[in-house]
C-alpha cells in the first residue's frame, strides 16, 4: 500500500534513484543506450538538488510511498507551451515509479493526486510529452484520459533525434 505526500529535501536521493532507474528501464531500445548509461543517481540529485531550491519555482513534486521508503515520483505546474482554447493548462513535466514496481498503480495514483491539486490550483486542462516509441507510457495516459492533440517536438539524444508527442486532457 502506498501514499502521495508532497515531496521533501530529504527525498532527492531516493527520487534521483528512481528517475534514472526509470530512464534506464523505460527507454532502453529507444533512447541511445549511451546516453541512458552516462545517467548517475548523483548527479542527477545535484541539478534536483538546484531545481529544489529555488525560491520562486512553480512546479510541485509528490512522491508516493511505500515500506521502503519513495517508491514513486511525479513532477508538475503550469504548462510551458501556449495551448489556445483550453482555458489555464498544468502540465505533468514527469512521472516515474521504481521499476519493478511498475503495474501496481503508482503512478496512477501519482497522476491522480496531481490532477486534483492542479485542478484545485484553478487549471483546466493537463498536457504531457511523451516520446513516440515509448508505447507502454502512451498506453497508461491514454487509459488516464490523455489524447494526441497534434503537438511534437524533436528531441536529440547522443546525436539521435527522437520525436515527443504532445497529449492533452481535460481536468
Amino acid at each position: 500500500m502506498v501514499h502521495v505526500r508532497e515531496m521533501v529535501e530529504a527525498d532527492i536521493e531516493a527520487v534521483s534513484t528512481i528517475r534514472v532507474r526509470g530512464w534506464q528501464a523505460a527507454y532502453a531500445g529507444i533512447v541511445p543506450q549511451t546516453y541512458l548509461d552516462a545517467m548517475t543517481v548523483e548527479g542527477d540529485a545535484g541539478r534536483r538538488r538546484q531545481l529544489f531550491s529555488q525560491p520562486r519555482r512553480k512546479s510541485r513534486d509528490l512522491v508516493a510511498l511505500g515500506d521502503r521508503g519513495p517508491v514513486g515520483w511525479i513532477c508538475f505546474g503550469p504548462c510551458r507551451s501556449e495551448l489556445s482554447g483550453l482555458g489555464r493548462v498544468g502540465e505533468v513535466y514527469a512521472l516515474y515509479v521504481s521499476p519493478d514496481l511498475i503495474g501496481q498503480g503508482i503512478g496512477r495514483k501519482l497522476l491522480d493526486e496531481a490532477h486534483a491539486q492542479m485542478k484545485n490550483q484553478g487549471f483546466e486542462a493537463s498536457a504531457l510529452w511523451v516520446l513516440d516509441d515509448s508505447h507502454r507510457a502512451r498506453r497508461f495516459y491514454e487509459r488516464a484520459g490523455y489524447q494526441v492533440d497534434g503537438g511534437s517536438q524533436a528531441d536529440v539524444y547522443d546525436e539521435i533525434t527522437l520525436t515527443e508527442l504532445r497529449y492533452q486532457r481535460v481536468l
